[in-house]
């Protein structure tokens, strides 16, 4: 009897059990470490006991000499084989010493019957085993209410896939339809051609006048062939609505909140790989011009020159990197807003197509962040995202590859993450930049920074 009261003084008002690690309140009450602040995460930071409020700058400090009487109690030989008491028969309210028969949900504790008269009268009570039945009821249907979205979205995505090979399928079926019958046409040219050749050369062998005068008349030559019609395969058209699609659930599955934390900053980078970018030179708009050692490019009015054969005709240059596989992550200065900094893919024109003096971020094969006086955008596919304004001039940029994350960084005054952009990466991405007239841009490099093995050449521009 003396032990069992002994366990009732040593057990956790919140969980009913024995104390693990326990800490004590300015009040003096004594709880678990792990409940007390899974009770704070979910309520006011008060006592569960007394009420009396615990301060935000107050620490919970471990009861070391409870903690010493708990690990005594929990060495003491129990009770010889068999089922033995419930353990819950014999907890107890710690503020009135009944026993513990309802859980008061509105508080998340066990109550006893006075309980229910004084601080939990207006609360919703139920019986412990009720609670427990419910609790176990509730957890039963959000398996299987995730089990059943999980094998609906497998068999949408099978569906999905079977629909994308069959469509591909009848796409090369066309295309080599197409291509065989203009590989016909052009034989069937060939031939006649061939027929007309030997006819004229029989035709010029002949030595009299006559006879060769009436069959020239009569020799009518194949007709012109016209152009060969090439078959048609356009991959964006075959496959865009399935990169949006898996982008878009790319999106759900890898929210911001579960994306790894800031990179930037930060003295521990992880699996982080920090890159030491340059300019490519040959890119560079007539207008920009380079410096450092490329790592700075200024827009000034006045032209270098007449544009380059691999240059922009828009306002942008892009880095001489570019990266298919891992984790990167890099550091621009801005001297003012009016810029854009994204990534791309090697297809991205180089000729100006429209009124835009940039083209990060309109169509599908670039990713864009453009920072504007009043607002900020986030670009992709022809269509912008309005974020607030960015007010800091030093920005990073994560490319996730493996995951298919690419998320912007305001790093000053407070390291912020912006936006980040879901998809499924399927080429090499170049670090792209776009600035207005007077802008600077400058590359930050760290003097630590390496490349890991393997990608010396690709981050090059060698592969």
């Amino acid at each position: 009897m003396a032990a069992q009261q002994l366990e009732d003084k040593l057990t956790c008002s919140i969980c009913l059990e024995l104390y693990k690690e326990p800490v004590t309140l300015l009040c003096g009450h004594n709880f678990c470490g792990a409940c007390i602040r899974d009770w704070w995460g979910r309520r006011k930071k008060v006592c569960p006991e007394c009420r009396e409020p615990f301060p935000d700058c107050a620490e919970l400090r471990r009861n070391v000499a409870l903690s010493g009487v708990v690990e005594e109690l929990r060495a003491m030989p129990g009770p010889g084989p068999g089922p033995g008491p419930d353990p819950g028969l014999g907890a107890r309210c710690p503020r009135h010493g009944r026993p513990l028969e309802l859980f008061c949900r509105t508080e998340g504790l066990c109550v006893c019957c006075v309980c229910t008269v004084r601080e939990c009268r207006l609360h919703e009570r139920v019986l412990l085993d009720a609670e427990r039945r419910a609790r176990e009821n509730s957890a039963c249907t959000l398996t299987s209410v995730i089990s059943d979205k999980f094998s609906h979205l497998l068999q949408a995505l099978e569906r999905r896939r079977a629909r994308a090979l069959r469509d591909i399928d009848v796409a090369k079926t066309q295309a080599q339809e197409q291509a065989q019958q203009e590989k016909q046409r052009l034989q069937s040219h060939l031939e006649a051609m061939s027929l007309c050749d030997r006819r004229i050369r029989r035709l010029l062998e002949h030595l009299d006048d006559r006879t060769f005068l009436q069959e020239s008349q009569q020799l009518v030559p194949p007709g012109p062939l016209g152009p060969l019609t090439l078959p048609q395969w356009d991959e964006d058209q075959q496959l865009g609505g399935l990169k949006e699609s898996l982008s878009q659930l790319c999106a759900l599955l890898l929210e911001e909140g579960a994306h790894p934390g800031v990179p930037a900053q930060a003295a521990d980078l992880g699996s982080v790989d920090y890159r030491n970018l340059t300019f490519d030179p040959v890119s560079a708009n007539r207008h920009l011009y380079l410096s450092q050692q490329d790592q700075r490019v200024k827009h000034l009015l006045k032209p270098r020159g007449p544009d380059g054969p691999g240059s922009f005709e828009l306002w942008q240059v892009q880095c001489a990197q570019s990266f298919q596989t891992g984790r990167h992550y890099w550091e621009v200065r801005a001297s003012s807003h009016s810029v854009t900094l994204g990534v791309a893919y090697s297809e991205l024109t180089r000729r100006r197509q429209g009124p835009h003096t940039d083209n990060i971020g309109r169509g599908p094969s670039s990713w864009g962040l453009c920072l504007q006086e009043d607002c900020t955008q986030a670009w992709h596919n022809g269509k912008a995202q309005r974020l607030p304004v960015v007010s800091g001039q030093l920005l990073g940029v994560d490319l996730d590859l493996a995951s298919g994350c690419l998320t912007f960084y305001s790093l000053e005054p407070k390291t912020q993450p912006l936006h980040t952009f879901h998809a499924i990466f399927t080429q090499p991405l170049y670090p792209i930049f776009w600035l207005l007239e007077g802008r600077t841009l400058t590359l930050c490099h760290r003097p630590e920074a390496t490349l890991p093995p393997g990608f010396q050449e690709e981050a090059l521009g060698l592969s």
